[in-house]
């Protein structure tokens, strides 16, 4: 592949700003492959990622075959190495459950209907699960957090019962620091947690009560989201611990129960955020049958390397997911979600950060790798299980730099951090942003609980220093300013739906900004002595 290479001024200043690296590049070396990550080379490659006969990608589709064979002809093409023993593919076994549409929720005698009031499943690998008049319980935020002195199951016995809960977490519901973490969400206001936490509890079945604002996604998303083939673990236990039936239900449906049990739904909502909380909804039970096709199949994690030159063993490993949702044969008119922000964009990125690596003039001292894993979709499943079967082990893994949804809106004078404080990274993040007279700000959407919602989590929660960032919110002129509030309508409630596909009027010169940066991230800690480090008041410390 050509590359178009010119050496800027501000490649020159950003090594100029990286005096704690010990490159074995001069400076030129390195702003000429900064300066090789260019937007032409970016768009082409989501073109292909997001393209129709790509299918939307979902795991275990003819998408997934098409697109990790790309990725291989593109990593072998730069001269990366297969990073899992010989092998550019890890195998993680999956299996589909895909609820039957034809499926009602009885609730106080009225028939609640799929996907235009409520959408229901199970995890359980099982063709046939059911509720018979399970008694309802307003469990609050359904939240158990002993370092946060809280719990709303506390005293409560939920066997065979079926638990209501909110979206989000109370510090959202109060804006106060004081509680859990304010305004940004903690892992307890992730709906993943909160299904988990009812099967722990024993539940019967788990209902969550969608509103847009706290769960930072309107109900199409979980129209879309939720419905159709669900992926999860092969486990041995079929997740029978899991409850017979999850799912999500409108607000609008959940204030009409709360009238029938003669309570008032936001009244109640706060006092759930007053502390722990909970209730019977009192003559009201569920029933309903959900019949599921069970499918078992293998999706792979896809690994690349570029051995470093003097420690190979150490790795900065690079993330992106590159799965979406697939193709709906059920839905009419465009029936493709194609992902082209969500995540081709990443991937896509992958491939051009690795291309500038290997046009240094000589290896980084540390290994570089590259990771683009499936089912982030469904739960972050790749990641979940590359943590838990790590080609390269924790203590070898220097740090993880991931990539999802890249900026589509223009260069920016800021980079927005979601997670920021909690590494030592973000300081040689400054350093490089900086060179791009660019400030590093926190997450502008915290309550959405973005650092529990990507791919670095599995890594954070291995104890490796992990980043998340990218985009920003301040233009860097007029023109780009009135471009952003164009594509921004443009592109508005395309998440998770079909219309979120590659356009020609994008602008990606942002997104090529923050690959540079998230380059010079990679190179600075693949050469620097010291390793990143958490900082005392984050929750993930390396495991000793």
């Amino acid at each position: 592949m050509k590359i178009k290479m010119t050496l800027s001024a501000l490649s020159l200043a950003i090594l100029a700003g990286c005096a704690s690296t010990t490159s074995m590049n001069d400076d030129a070396a390195v702003a000429k492959a900064y300066d090789s990550i260019n937007a032409e080379q970016l768009a082409s490659h989501i073109k292909v990622l997001a393209s129709d006969e790509f299918g939307g990608r979902a795991p275990s589709s003819e998408g997934e075959k098409l697109t990790l064979a790309y990725l291989t002809k593109q990593f072998k093409a730069l001269g990366l190495v297969p990073g899992n023993n010989g092998s550019y593919l890890q195998e993680v076994p999956l299996v589909s459950i895909e609820a039957d549409s034809n499926m009602s929720l009885n609730i106080g005698g009225k028939d609640y209907q799929y996907k235009k009031d409520m959408v229901m499943g199970t995890a359980r690998i099982s063709e046939l699960q059911s509720l018979d008049k399970s008694q309802l319980v307003f469990v609050g935020y359904g939240v158990n957090a002993p370092e946060y002195n809280w719990n709303d199951y506390e005293g409560l016995d939920v066997k065979g019962k079926t638990v209501v809960m909110l979206v989000n977490d109370p510090g959202f519901a109060t804006k106060d620091p004081a509680v859990f973490t304010g305004d940004a969400m903690t892992y307890y206001g992730r709906w993943t947690y909160k299904f988990e936490e009812a099967s722990r509890q024993g539940a019967a079945g788990a209902i969550i009560i969608h509103e847009t604002a706290p769960a930072s996604y309107p109900w199409s998303v979980v129209e879309n989201s939720w419905s159709g083939p669900q992926f999860g673990f092969q486990k041995e236990n079929n997740n029978m611990d899991r409850v017979a039936v999850e799912g999500w239900v409108t607000v609008d449906v959940a204030k009409e129960l709360f009238s029938k049990a003669g309570l008032d739904f936001e009244q109640e909502k706060a006092k759930a955020a007053m502390g722990a909380y909970h209730t019977d909804l009192k003559g009201l039970d569920a029933s309903i049958t959900v019949k599921s096709k069970i499918k078992k199949s293998t999706s792979y994690n896809f690994i690349a390397t570029l051995p470093g030159s003097e420690t190979p063993a150490e790795h900065v490993i690079y993330s992106a997911h590159w799965d979406h949702l697939g193709t709906d044969p059920n839905r009419k008119g465009d029936n493709i979600y194609n992902g082209a922000h969500d995540n081709a964009s990443g991937t896509a990125g992958l491939i051009e950060v690795a291309e500038a690596f290997t046009s240094l003039a000589k290896k980084p001292s540390r290994s570089i790798t590259f990771l683009a894993v499936t089912a982030e979709e469904q739960g972050l499943l790749g990641s979940k299980f590359y943590a838990a079967h790590p080609v390269i082990q924790a203590n070898q893994t220097v740090a993880n730099i991931n990539m999802d949804s890249l900026n589509l809106l223009g260069k920016v004078t800021d980079i927005n951090v979601v997670g920021i404080g909690k590494s030592s990274l973000d300081n040689t993040l400054a350093t490089a942003a900086k060179a791009q007279n660019r400030t590093v700000a926190g997450d502008p959407h915290p309550a959405s609980g973005g650092y529990y919602r990507s791919d670095h989590f599995a890594f954070a929660n291995m104890g490796v220093p992990a980043m998340y960032a990218g985009g920003g919110t301040t233009p860097r002129d007029e023109a780009t300013a009135n471009y952003r509030k164009r594509m921004s309508l443009v592109l508005k409630g395309c998440y998770h739906q079909p219309c979120d596909r590659y356009r020609d009027e994008w602008d990606l010169s942002g997104a090529v900004q923050d690959l540079q940066l998230f380059f010079q991230v990679g190179y600075d800690v693949s050469e620097q002595k010291e390793w990143p480090t958490w900082q005392a008041t984050s929750e993930f410390q390396r495991k000793q």
